[in-house]
């Protein structure tokens, strides 16, 4: 009977004293070998635990047979190994200090020797006992326990086996592994009970039995006469010599132009295919990525493939922002120390040069507000030094806006800006790798579209498409990614990227500006909002129309193609993007393999594309293997020899087969 499981069993592979194992399908149409400990044997104590102990130390040693599934809590403990395993089971019950026996291929029956005398039924499974059989006198009898050994000269016997009946029964304990070669019996077993049933498993005898009764002696009269003549009575006649040499010359010339041919088409069909190169897997640890589209999305779903596709070219910035408040009329400093503050938000990249696009206000904020953020810091100072009260900060900071002026070391020098992005889980107050020191190109004012141009100090980072035709109108679908964190420390807290499904509620006929439903945090301002392909449409921004100023305005793809041209500025992917888009493409569609060499490609040009990594040991983990590749040619060259063999094969035998003339 089969066991239960998980699996669709096929057949049995061979068994053991403590258990069997059997080919299987499972759910996915995928081969296993299913190592089984039998219910009684498991019952029995220390059995269950060795198995278990057996099976993880030959998976977690070096060059061991990992499995793919196990319950060592079933009544009948088993585990399941894949293809790649080889002999595991075999292995296994090697392990467990028992004798493993394969079930034989299918043979013809064998002739049982004569036995003399009036056969006697005998009760139970005759024990299968390995060696070559010996002879044996006298007239077998039932009995049951070991034979005891008498001695005397062992008789042929003659007559015919009877088969044995009785079901087989299971060992009540732990079995006993039997080694060695069995002993002759002198003279016929002493009577005794009946026969115990219990099945005995040894190693498989090399070689085929010898038969008793049947090998080549003196005294067989069909082989010795000795009345013969030792002349032989008829002469065969000489048959003519054929000409094999010519056929099988013919075969192998026929054999060759197949193969031949078949690398011929097979160069030409394959000419024009664009067969990815073989891709190791990335030399470096890969970063985390800032956002997992798996878990934002329902896996494998258009959003996330939407999802992953934009995620890689996120970027957290950070500008810091360093200078004096001074009073405008004489220049005198109102604090003798400077106040450093800093702005944090998100961007996007849009070429391989390291340019990307983000938010004017946040990298590259006006006087004003760079002089309030100032007075606000020197309120606080005064707070601290009981010079002023906390609820006279709003009125301070209004009463000295137009008279102060926020400068350099020096009055009439800009403050000292210092720019910083970063790719994938990003920290605050970072300025040492993995953070990218930046630099400001080109901004937009708010009535322009509050956008700014910054330049990175690095040339291989992920890009995204923006999709200069996109349609905008209430009711449009869209998601939306920008920065956030959860932490209460400021100074150096940890980012990673947001997402969500919006809806477009109302669009701006005259500006093209439209909001959305949905706001991810305060640090989205820079953000994206991607359409169904994961291409960008718009850049989030504060919504100053709304009381909390809520990042729920978007800024429309126009706007931000309009500054690019105005900086000569291009949008273009690079050929790690686009490879990684195929990829993915390859990945949803269900080629887990190819996916899995194009994923170690991109992780290997781009590693700050963290996606890239982590979609690569998904792929292998749903069955791709970037290390196994099947040439193309394999198939059909391996098909035409095929054919081209049995042709010839065919001619040799007709050949040989002619009647002599």
């Amino acid at each position: 009977m089969q066991p239960d499981g998980p699996y669709r069993y096929t057949h049995l592979l061979g068994g053991s004293p403590v258990g069997k194992a059997w080919a299987a399908l499972d759910q996915q149409g995928r081969f296993v070998t299913v190592a089984v400990l039998d219910a009684t044997v498991a019952a029995a104590p220390g059995w269950r635990e060795a198995f278990a102990g057996i099976v993880n130390h030959l998976a977690q040693t070096p060059g061991g047979t990992p499995f793919v599934y196990a319950d060592f809590s079933a009544a009948a403990p088993w585990v399941a190994y894949g293809p790649e395993a080889g002999p595991a089971a075999e292995k296994l019950f090697q392990a467990l200090g028992v004798a493993y026996q394969p079930v034989p291929p299918s043979a013809p029956p064998a002739v049982s020797p004569p036995v003399s005398g009036v056969p006697h039924p005998v009760s139970g499974v005759p024990q299968t006992v390995p060696g070559v059989p010996q002879p044996a006198s006298g007239v077998p009898q039932s009995v049951s326990g070991p034979p005891q050994p008498v001695s005397g000269v062992p008789q042929p016997v003659s007559g015919a086996a009877q088969p044995a009946s009785g079901p087989p029964q299971y060992p009540s304990g732990p079995p006993q592994a039997v080694s060695g070669p069995p002993q002759p019996v002198f003279a016929a077993p002493q009577p005794a009970g009946p026969v115990s049933a219990q099945p005995v498993y040894s190693d498989p005898v090399s070689g085929a039995p010898a038969s008793p009764g049947f090998g080549p002696t003196v005294d067989d009269p069909l082989r010795h006469d000795p009345f013969s003549s030792p002349a032989r009575r008829i002469q065969p006649s000489t048959s003519r010599k054929r000409q094999g040499g010519l056929w099988i010359a013919i075969a192998a010339l026929l054999l060759v132009a197949a193969i031949g041919g078949g690398a011929g088409i097979w160069a030409i069909s394959a000419g024009d295919t664009d067969t990815p190169p073989v891709a190791t897997a990335p030399t470096e640890t890969p970063p985390q990525p800032g956002l997992k589209p798996w878990a934002e999305a329902t896996p494998r779903s258009p959003a996330e493939h939407a999802l992953a596709t934009a995620a890689p070219a996120v970027v957290f910035l950070e500008a810091i922002f360093t200078g004096y408040v001074r009073n405008k009329q004489d220049n005198a400093l109102l604090h003798p120390e400077p106040f450093t503050f800093s702005r944090r938000c998100t961007g996007v990249v849009i070429n391989r040069d390291g340019h990307l696009l983000t938010n004017g206000q946040c990298v590259a904020p006006t006087v004003d507000i760079l002089l309030e953020h100032a007075l606000g810091s020197l309120a606080d100072t005064l707070v601290a030094d009981g010079k002023l009260k906390a609820g006279e900060v709003g009125g301070y900071v209004r009463g000295r806006q137009a008279s102060s002026a926020f400068t350099g070391p020096d009055a009439g020098t800009e403050p000292a800006v210092i720019l910083h992005g970063q790719l994938n889980v990003s920290q605050g107050d970072l300025k040492d790798d993995p953070a990218i020191p930046g630099t400001v190109l080109r901004t937009f004012t708010l009535e322009e579209g509050n956008l700014a141009l910054v330049k990175l100090d690095r040339a291989d980072l992920p890009v995204a498409e923006l999709n200069t035709s996109a349609t905008i109108a209430a009711g449009t679908a869209l998601h939306v990614l920008g920065y956030a964190t959860t932490d209460a420390e400021y100074r150096s807290a940890t980012y990673t990227v947001r997402s969500a499904p919006v809806e477009v509620t109302e669009v701006d006929i005259e500006s093209s500006v439209y909001r959305i439903n949905a706001d991810i945090g305060g640090y989205s301002r820079g953000g994206i909002a991607i359409d169904a392909q994961g291409r960008v449409v718009g850049m989030l921004d504060n919504d100053l129309l709304a009381p909390e100023r809520p990042n729920r305005l978007v800024v429309p793809v126009s706007r931000m193609t309009r500054l690019l041209d105005a900086a000569g500025v291009a949008n273009q992917l690079g050929e790690p993007d686009q490879t990684y888009r195929s990829a993915l493409e390859t990945y949803f569609g269900g080629d887990e393999a190819k996916a899995a060499r194009q994923f170690a490609e991109v992780a290997e040009q781009s590693p700050t594309n963290a996606l890239a990594a982590a979609y690569r040991e998904a792929a292998v983990a749903a069955g791709g293997d970037t290390a196994e590749r099947r040439p193309g040619w394999a198939v059909p060259v391996l098909v035409v020899a095929g054919v081209a063999f049995l042709a010839g094969l065919g001619v040799l035998i007709w050949s040989r087969r002619r009647p002599n003339r």
